[in-house]
């Protein structure tokens, strides 16, 4: 007997790019989420964006909005002179991190003389983060229905394929964040978590949209998306640096069109099938016919009432950027974090004006 399937759930997904720095602006997002009272269902991220996903959906004082603000405050830097020029300062703060390091993120491993750094796969430990992070988490008020479940993306660095963690199945830890978060181009260090060894879930894909309709597969979606690096860019590169500024910015810019049209493509072919299915049931068949469809009927129930979920709306909150510099996602100073967090909000405040309300 077919299971009739009913009009689908909808649920609100919340989806954070990897970005370095560059998660101050997702902070912001989220605040605007926050004062908005727009209720999120699901979080994911990757690099950053995991990190961020986890506070948002582990708030250890059971005010996302402040703690993710607190983390970031905590992460900014106050060492780079106040006088310089904004472009100074992203080269000086950036500088700065790459031979001091971050003390609540990363430290490099040069700074620890005894370590012989140069034979090492990596050359910055991010235990640090792992410390900052556990004071703003507490992973078991992930089974707190009221909180939003938890998906993160890392890449296994053996296989070369995706390894998804997700709060409605894994119990999480911060090694399971952090996992995320190894990107081996800045020379960041690996995590183990099992038997298996994780680097940025960046390197697969930066925006986990699909591993949210693949993790949640029956409930229709609505969604955010924190598109951290520009789609589009008029001026053309000057140099070197900002050929590969660009270029970056093109294989981290997110690629989910693609994702939303075999969504809809797939949501016409459930409908096309349901129609013939009811067909087919509604006229005499014989014996034989009768016993085939009900040999199908198993896997037609699979597909059609297991699987469909459509994305009913999707809103992309952009960053905006005035300079092209490579590695403003490793500028830290306290400015530009502040700078960032105000810029999030006020983009998502407008954006997300209507959300839902279609």
């Amino acid at each position: 007997m077919r299971i009739r399937k009913e009009k689908n759930k909808e649920e609100n997904v919340l989806v954070l790019q990897g970005g370095g720095s560059l998660g101050a602006y997702e902070c912001g997002i989220y605040k605007a989420i926050d004062k908005l009272k727009i209720k999120i269902d699901i979080v994911a991220g990757t690099s950053i964006g995991g990190i961020n996903s986890s506070i948002i959906a582990a708030s250890k004082s059971g005010n996302p909005a402040k703690d993710l603000e607190d983390f970031w405050l905590t992460l900014a830097q106050t060492v780079t002179p106040s006088y310089l020029t904004e472009g100074a300062r992203e080269i000086s703060s950036s500088i700065y991190s790459a031979m001091w390091g971050n003390s609540n993120a990363f430290f490099p491993l040069w700074m620890k003389p005894s370590f012989g750094f140069l034979n090492s796969p990596y050359l910055y430990d991010i235990s640090p983060l792992k410390v900052t992070l556990e004071k703003f988490v507490d992973y078991t008020k992930l089974k707190d229905p009221s909180r939003p479940r938890l998906v993160i993306t890392s890449t296994d660095i053996q296989n070369g394929k995706p390894s998804i963690f997700d709060s409605k199945y894994d119990n999480f830890t911060s090694d399971h964040v952090l996992s995320s978060a190894g990107y081996p181009f800045y020379g960041i260090s690996w995590t183990k978590v099992g038997n298996r060894y994780l680097w940025d879930g960046t390197l697969l894909s930066n925006t986990p949209l699909r591993e949210v309709i693949d993790a949640s597969p029956t409930c229709d979606k609505r969604v955010i998306i924190a598109d951290l690096f520009p789609h589009g860019q008029e001026d053309m590169p000057k140099n070197m640096m900002e050929s590969w500024h660009r270029a970056r910015d093109i294989m981290h810019a997110d690629k989910t069109d693609q994702t939303i049209r075999m969504s809809k493509i797939v949501s016409r072919y459930l409908t096309i099938i349901n129609k013939m299915h009811d067909i087919l049931e509604s006229v005499p068949l014989d014996d034989t016919n009768r016993k085939k469809l009900a040999e199908i009927e198993p896997e037609f129930n699979k597909l059609a009432c297991q699987r469909g979920a459509i994305i009913n709306e999707i809103v992309r909150v952009e960053r905006k950027e005035d300079s092209h510099y490579l590695f403003e996602d490793a500028d830290f100073s306290i400015y530009t974090i502040k700078k960032l967090i105000k810029s999030g909000e006020e983009d998502a405040r407008k954006a997300l004006e209507n959300f839902g309300k279609n």
